[in-house]
């Protein structure tokens, strides 16, 4: 395959992806103007870019959600999928990328990035997607490109290729030199690149970066080896043929240069894109896809829109489809398509069909999720691909500020977990809470103001509660009595108790050795009943655990008895034998495994020991050169806002697992204040 040579491959999608705040909106907007399908690029700073139509994302002037937008560029249609680059909004790259035909990784000269790099490229790797990595910002650029090459090598598994090379003149950058093409090229802002001759220095540096790209070309290939060996210059489509070949089976991770905000490199970009990316047959193969006639896509977003229903953002792999055909998905559920759009950011125009390699929105196909693979034939196709969130690391307790939306809450919530499932929604069956957990504090901050200007809830949210408890320490006998007269027939139960502790994490137990019928029978489930009443709350105001109470003996009244006596007089004896028994305070301690940068781990540590944790150890992360994972033990109370240090101390690529281990005794002052911040609550 030549350089203006390509056999037709349908349209493609490209992922859009890259550290925080490395300029991938930005490059996108360059895309769509150099392109036509906007008249000039917009701005992430003035709130006018395509990718960041959403409120949230304008108030932030970051990506919080992915972006949709589809361009032609020489008679091909592209879908360009712009990507969150913060680790806290990162499913919708990972629900996304299966669905791409290949990545473009944008990232800037900046050491202190590299680890969210190597989180991405990682990402990339494991799925077997063709990624091009574009060096963005490279009018800034203050080191020689091969001191950068060999900074950002660490992050990629496979060898990162240089395909050009920056021009210099004095200490800025004013063009570049294409390897394949061997071509030099002026920067021009907002225009086209000019071509210029190759001569001089640039000419002598252009043939040593040359040579390096084939070296590692040949690698791969035993011709071109044979060829460089004997000072044989290769063909130059060999050279793009190879390019391709390697690109898509992943041996190499090709390099290019620009300057995203400059719309400079953007046209040389999607030419590689043109030539050497795949389409939607090779993705399709990829994904295990086989010969079908029907339709079949994979939906990669869910969307709520206030006026259109919601929106499922699908990549179609195969088949052809028309607006109005009834889907099943692999989930199970089945429904009809009530509109097909073409996506463009915040803009959708409505279109009879799609084919296979477009990326559209179908409408109002309520029982579709993310994740879903479905499919216009008679039965439900199987799943392509699980993509499963990363696990939660922070959480808030939200409530209606009107008491009269707690059913619009409900249901608006339901809706957030649709759209990203990486935010989950528990229901605190003791202290009746819903609890909203996310990835991080910016995570949690734009759901709240979804549920705020979306659908219209306001809440209020403070911490979730701590799943404190108690136990006791010393064993009692105690009497419960219950006797109430109030005409007619009364209320009598009286019961023996005795309480005793119970080895941590026995829980609680119920037993009985009465004799003689001191207590009926068919009394008993109540006392068991009441016994449970009693520890629910205890004199230290939590619940009470690892206790043992056997009644022993009682006496009723054969009139006034009956299982609300009982029930009564066992909670009775509970309340007022729990405060005999030395009551201790218990909080839950976690095992918590934290993935941090090695450079970083010294301050992890730090941050464990100021947060009471006891570190049990550390260790190189398996298979991740320059990362360590570290283990510990937390108290609950102490892991609230731990991403917080966390994510600041590894700028922003850096995240914990927690699993609750057991319940440890907390005495002396910090009890106190616990108890005290309790009862105030309360």
């Amino acid at each position: 395959m030549g350089q203006d040579v390509r056999s037709p491959r349908g349209p493609r999608c490209i992922a859009l992806v890259g550290p925080f705040q490395s300029g991938k909106t930005t490059l996108l907007e360059a895309i769509l103007a150099r392109t036509g399908a906007i008249p000039r690029a917009g701005s992430v700073d003035a709130g006018t870019s395509v990718g960041d139509a959403t409120p949230e994302a304008r108030d932030h002037k970051m990506t919080v959600g992915l972006t949709a937008a589809t361009t032609s560029f020489m008679g091909d249609s592209y879908t360009f999928l712009d990507c969150p680059g913060s680790i806290e909004f990162a499913h919708d790259m990972r629900a996304a990328l299966p669905a791409v035909d290949a990545a473009i990784v944008v990232c800037e000269a900046d050491e202190k990035k590299l680890p969210q790099l190597q989180i991405i490229l990682r990402e990339l790797e494991e799925l077997k997607i063709p990624r091009f990595l574009f060096l963005n910002k490279i009018d800034r650029a203050n080191e020689r490109i091969r001191e950068t090459l060999a900074m950002l090598q660490p992050a990629s598994r496979v060898p990162l290729v240089l395909r050009q090379i920056p021009i210099w003149k004095g200490e800025l950058i004013e063009g570049f030199v294409d390897l394949a093409l061997e071509r030099a090229f002026i920067y021009r802002e907002h225009k086209a690149s000019e071509v210029i001759a190759l001569e001089g220095g640039d000419l002598d540096r252009e043939k040593e970066a040359r040579f390096s790209m084939l070296e590692k070309l040949a690698d791969h290939d035993d011709a071109l080896m044979e060829q460089l060996l004997e000072d044989i210059q290769p063909p130059r489509d060999a050279v793009f043929d190879d390019l391709a070949r390697e690109l898509r089976e992943g041996l190499i991770c090709p390099v290019l240069l620009g300057a995203a905000a400059r719309e400079n490199g953007v046209l040389r970009l999607m030419k590689a894109l043109r030539h050497e990316a795949p389409g939607v047959a090779e993705t399709a193969t990829r994904l295990g896809v086989t010969e079908t006639k029907d339709a079949l896509g994979y939906v990669f977003k869910t969307l709520h829109s206030q006026h259109g229903g919601k929106l499922s953002l699908t990549r179609l792999l195969a088949g052809h489809l028309d607006d109005g055909a009834t889907l099943q998905s692999s989930s199970g559920g089945a429904g009809r398509i009530s509109g097909i759009l073409a996506v463009n950011g915040a803009y959708d125009t409505k279109r009879a069909s799609a084919e296979a390699g477009d990326t559209v929105a179908l409408a109002k196909l309520d029982p579709v999720k993310t994740g879903d693979t479905v499919s216009n034939g008679k039965t439900p196709p199987s799943a392509l691909i699980t993509i499963e969130p990363t696990p939660p690391v922070l959480a808030i307790s939200v409530a209606a500020t009107d008491r009269k939306d707690d059913v619009k809450l409900g249901q608006a919530l339901m809706r957030l977990h649709e759209e990203d499932p990486s935010l989950m929604i528990v229901q605190n069956a003791k202290t009746h809470d819903t609890v909203l957990w996310g990835q991080g504090e910016m995570h949690l901050r734009v759901a709240s103001e979804r549920l705020r200007d979306r659908f219209g809830v306001k809440v209020t949210s403070h911490p979730p509660a701590i799943g404190y408890q108690e136990t006791i320490r010393k064993p009692i006998t105690q009497r419960g009595r219950h006797k109430k007269q109030s005409g007619g027939h009364g209320q009598f139960g009286d019961v023996v108790l005795d309480i005793k502790p119970l080895p941590r994490g026995d829980g609680f137990k119920f037993a009985e050795t009465v004799v003689g019928g001191a207590v009926p029978r068919n009394y008993i489930p109540a006392v068991e009943e009441g016994v449970v009443d009693g520890l629910a709350r205890g004199p230290l105001g939590f619940p009470v655990t690892d206790v043992e109470v056997t009644l022993t003996d009682g006496s009723y009244h054969s009139v006034d008895s009956s299982d609300l006596a009982f029930r009564t007089a066992a909670r009775v004896g509970l309340n007022e034998g729990l405060p005999q028994c030395q009551p201790v305070l218990l909080e839950p301690i976690h095992v918590v495994e934290i993935v941090c940068p090695t450079d970083a781990t010294a301050k992890i540590n730090a941050i464990l020991s100021a947060r009471r944790g006891q570190i049990l150890g550390f260790d190189t992360r398996e298979g991740w050169t320059g990362w360590d994972c570290v283990r510990a033990m937390m108290p609950e109370a102490e892991i609230g806002e731990l991403i917080v240090e966390l994510r600041s101390a590894t700028a922003g690529a850096g995240s914990f697992t927690r699993q609750f281990d057991h319940m440890a005794e907390v005495t002396g002052r910090a009890a106190d204040q616990i108890i005290a911040a309790h009862q105030h609550a309360a």
